[in-house]
């Protein structure tokens, strides 16, 4: 089973986006999904509340600790029998017992970080926390970063991108602010189950991920088909950016599979 962690102690760095993303980029193809929902907002579940049903299928659980818990308990509770992709949505300030039971329990951890200070700050303590007090360093669980909800304009983008760059993580790509993670949240639905011609620029800014969690090493922020859509006018751009989707579609299934 493929099983995501999507973390960062910081509200507001955008977990729910990016699990509800992933979650149904692989329901889209098709695999049994689940999402463990640990955030007491229960914001993953609203998601799901109003997904149309002729979508790909998402199991979603409410696996929010009672108050005062500081263990997962039963993970199999949650999760159903032939669960092919797992993506547990973290809550904020998870630390503890909390913090390392959703590491061991999970193959993969992307930790979304917002452009600003005070976000770049608690990251740099957190990673900290998660590699040593989670116990990340010592598990077989990948980490990697990721650049959220980015403006070119925001004025702390340079000093973000210099944060995540000086890690000894991988920087799998940025995700832009971008008005069609709204639209898409509000209908259910993820960006790669939208008219492909509207959100080619946002496919295109997950495929890092998703190559990554294929098992491709990435050492930068910029990957290969991001330089094969520089300098390109509109019409050239979108049809590298769907010929890249498409490509990788069939090694994250063989990953999703095993």
């Amino acid at each position: 089973m493929l099983s995501i962690l999507v973390i960062n102690s910081k509200g507001g760095s955008g977990k729910t986006t990016l699990s509800t993303n992933l979650a149904s980029y692989y329901a889209s193809r098709k695999f049994r999904t689940t999402i463990l929902d640990y955030d007491p907002q229960g914001s993953c579940l609203q998601w799901l509340r109003v997904r149309p049903g002729h979508t790909g299928t998402i199991h979603g659980a409410n696996a929010a600790p009672p108050k005062g818990a500081s263990t997962l308990h039963n993970l199999q509770k949650w999760v159903p029998v032939g669960t092919e992709v797992l993506v547990i949505d973290a809550p904020s300030g998870t630390r503890g017992l909390l913090l390392q039971e959703m590491v061991r329990r999970s193959n993969y951890i992307v930790v979304p970080v917002v452009p600003s200070p005070i976000d770049i700050h608690a990251t740099a303590d957190f990673i900290r926390d998660l590699l040593h007090l989670g116990g990340a360093s010592s598990a077989k669980t990948r980490i990697a970063v990721v650049a959220n909800r980015l403006r070119s304009d925001s004025p702390s983008r340079e000093a973000l991108e210099s944060f995540l760059a000086s890690l000894k993580l991988p920087y799998l790509t940025s995700i832009s602010d971008s008005d069609n993670y709204l639209r898409a949240a509000g209908k259910g639905l993820g960006v790669f189950e939208m008219d492909e011609a509207d959100t080619a620029s946002e496919r295109l800014e997950y495929l890092p991920i998703l190559k990554w969690l294929d098992g491709q090493e990435i050492n930068n922020r910029t990957s290969d088909i991001d330089t094969n859509v520089v300098n390109m006018d509109d019409s050239r751009k979108f049809a590298v950016q769907r010929a890249a989707v498409k490509a990788w579609h069939s090694p994250i299934m063989r990953k999703a599979q095993r």
